[in-house]
């Protein structure tokens, strides 16, 4: 991200800043409404249940973002004595990753409406291309979260999908080297190894099968 700056492309620096913090405003308050809908209002009580970024944006993930241009929220808190359903850690963790992509569909079918009746806000050079990123970021961060490691939202997802002694075996794994597991990814990414490559290249390809004009 910084390299951007040094090479004087500061628009598409501030677009990129923009479209990330707002993606993972969107992320955590999915997690935050749906926590309220199955009777858990430790969110709202913290002031959480809000898309406001200042509620939601950890300074030290803020810094990531605009320096390497990967980094985090501060993670929803739930309190599951709450919970009022069997599945709600289920639909909790779900409903992050189903929040970008409601981002993700709103913002390539706001390109493509644009692109197809050349609306000339949406067809300008600034607005199609924050759309574009909007839309990339959204399933990169979908299908970077949905994986079932460390504290991504796949781990609280994954053991719905397993047998009581195999999800009991996971959950156990998991505590132990997930977080592990999750950095040695990031390092190895760093590396050289195609691993977010792989996840942005995903990422457009779904954005394909997103478009409903």
């Amino acid at each position: 991200m910084l390299s951007l700056l040094f090479q004087g492309q500061i628009e598409i620096f501030i677009m990129l800043l923009i479209a990330i913090v707002m993606s993972l405003s969107f992320h955590e308050f999915g997690h935050a409404w749906t926590a309220k809908k199955f009777g858990d209002d430790t969110a709202e009580k913290m002031g959480r249940l809000t898309l406001n970024p200042v509620a939601h944006v950890d300074p030290l993930g803020l810094l990531m973002v605009a320096t390497i241009g990967f980094g985090y929220a501060k993670p929803v808190p739930t309190d599951p004595r709450n919970f009022n359903s069997p599945q709600a850690s289920l639909w909790i963790s779900a409903a992050g990753p189903g929040m970008n992509l409601i981002l993700a569909i709103i913002s390539i079918n706001l390109f493509a409406f644009g692109q197809i009746y050349q609306v000339e806000f949406l067809t300008s050079p600034g607005p199609s291309l924050f759309l574009e990123y909007l839309c990339y970021i959204n399933l990169l961060l979908m299908l970077f979260n949905l994986l079932p490691i460390g504290p991504l939202d796949g781990h609280y997802i994954l053991p719905y999908f397993l047998s009581k002694n195999l999800a009991h075996r996971y959950i156990q794994w998991n505590q132990q080297y997930g977080a592990f597991a999750l950095l040695s990814l990031i390092a190895l990414s760093f590396l050289g190894v195609p691993i977010f490559s792989f996840l942005i290249s995903l990422a457009q390809s779904i954005s394909r099968f997103l478009i409903l004009l």
